[in-house]
């Protein structure tokens, strides 16, 4: 089957290349999805599960891509939850062979059934970001109504959907970003936007939480604006300053199936909308996600159509 895969870490998204790879084997509580749409992280070049494998073994060349949305194709043994012929959409293991490809063997507890009417490419737009921003919110940040949330990258894939999630919970969002980024905050619901290079970062006032997805001197900063109690969480990562009176947390997204399903439901009914951007083939995947801009919407590669 034909696949992304790098070799060269020097090389960085240089590097990707189409490549014929064997097809999966699915493991015990394993599925094999037939991959519809999936999603590229650039930060996976960084990470140290790309380049080798539990035991510190060179796995290269590595397939990349850990977000996925397709139709189940073949069940592992002892696999239970799923069946053959279901719509799926989840995150894949970042030690494993990824979903840039046609097929992909994912853990059935990392996947979330897949409502009908939900396009694959919005939903390959949704495992990571949507994790990620739920959890850095709730799980983390303990955000309630009420409170003022300072989300940095707002109009990112995270952010964007992070915006979206905080304004439903009834809290108040000043979004950060480029200037470009404003619109697209705007649209998504921040009350505040703040230009990372024209505004004054203090002038959006005290907050109870910062999520931040930028990290260096924006997030060091932001540790002052938190509220005595508030917490200061990031993704990028582990913060270098802490708040005076608060919490500062570093955390890496966790597949959870139950909030996957959720987050779908929110999805389908209109609440949820990822920033997709461009949407290409698996064959165009090499140049294109070379060439893509943060902040411009998440590219989703299209692989197989249907389903």
């Amino acid at each position: 089957m034909q696949a992304i895969t790098v070799r060269d870490r020097a090389a960085g998204l240089a590097g990707l290349s189409l490549t014929e790879v064997p097809y999966p084997h699915a493991a015990e509580n394993d599925v094999i999805v037939r991959v519809h749409a999936a999603a590229f992280t650039p930060g996976e070049l960084d990470w140290a599960a790309t380049w080798s494998d539990r035991a510190g073994r060179d796995r290269t060349p590595s397939v990349l891509g850990h977000e996925v949305s397709g139709v189940v194709v073949e069940l592992g043994y002892g696999t239970t939850g799923l069946t053959v012929g279901q719509r799926v959409f989840g995150m894949t293991d970042p030690a494993r062979d990824g979903s840039l490809a046609e097929y992909v063997a994912v853990e059935a507890r990392n996947l979330a059934p897949l409502p009908a009417d939900v396009d694959h490419t919005v939903a390959a737009a949704l495992p990571i970001s949507g994790l990620t921003a739920w959890q850095g919110l709730f799980d983390h940040g303990r955000l309630t109504a009420g409170q003022t949330v300072l989300i940095h990258g707002a109009a990112g894939g995270v952010g964007a959907l992070a915006v979206q999630l905080a304004r439903e919970a009834g809290a108040r969002v000043i979004g950060t970003g480029r200037a470009g980024a404003r619109d697209t905050a705007l649209e998504l619901g921040v009350d505040v936007f703040l230009d990372l290079q024209a505004d004054r970062l203090e002038d959006g006032g005290q907050v109870d939480v910062v999520l931040d997805m930028i990290g260096g001197d924006i997030m060091d900063r932001s540790a002052a604006l938190v509220r005595a109690g508030g917490t200061l969480v990031a993704i990028a990562s582990p913060p270098t300053v802490r708040p005076r009176d608060g919490q500062a947390i570093f955390f890496v997204v966790e597949p959870d199936r139950a909030r996957l399903a959720d987050l779908a439901l929110r999805l389908r009914d209109g609440r949820l909308r990822p920033n997709v951007g461009a949407v290409r083939t698996l064959a165009e995947a090499p140049s294109v996600l070379a060439a893509a801009q943060r902040g411009q919407g998440k590219t989703i590669i299209r692989v197989a159509e249907g389903g």
